[in-house]
């Protein structure tokens, strides 16, 4: 069992930069696959970024690719998701998720077995 815990998020305005915690409890963290999603008003959740469990290896939506930087601290059972230059279309809430299958980095929501209880993150114009 893994419990996320989300912090970060807020208002910013475009061309600004946030980070995103996600800290996770339980002796496994170093095993899951961590990932990050987001999901604006109307609109169906999508993928934003992942990571394997070394941090070795780090997918990025096209949508945020050079502007986002997923990492991770496995001695301190956190993820992060940098986000600069943000823009308007930015605005969701963001979850970060865990996958424990011990598999390969994977995009798709149903793959991951824990969710972040999700942070807002505004961007005005």
């Amino acid at each position: 069992q893994v419990q996320l815990v989300q912090s970060g998020g807020g208002l910013v305005q475009a061309g600004g930069s946030l980070r995103l915690s996600c800290a996770a409890s339980g002796r496994t963290f170093s095993s899951y696959v961590m990932g990050w999603f987001r999901q604006a008003p109307g609109k169906e959740r999508e993928f934003v970024a992942a990571i394997s469990w070394s941090g070795s290896s780090t997918y990025y939506a096209d949508s945020v690719k050079g502007r986002a930087t997923i990492s991770r601290d496995n001695a301190k059972n956190t993820v992060y998701l940098q986000m600069n230059s943000l823009k308007p279309e930015d605005t969701a809430v963001y979850y970060c998720a865990a996958d424990g299958r011990g598999g390969p980095i994977g995009r798709s929501g149903a793959l991951y077995d824990y969710w972040g209880q999700g942070t807002q993150v505004t961007v005005s114009s």
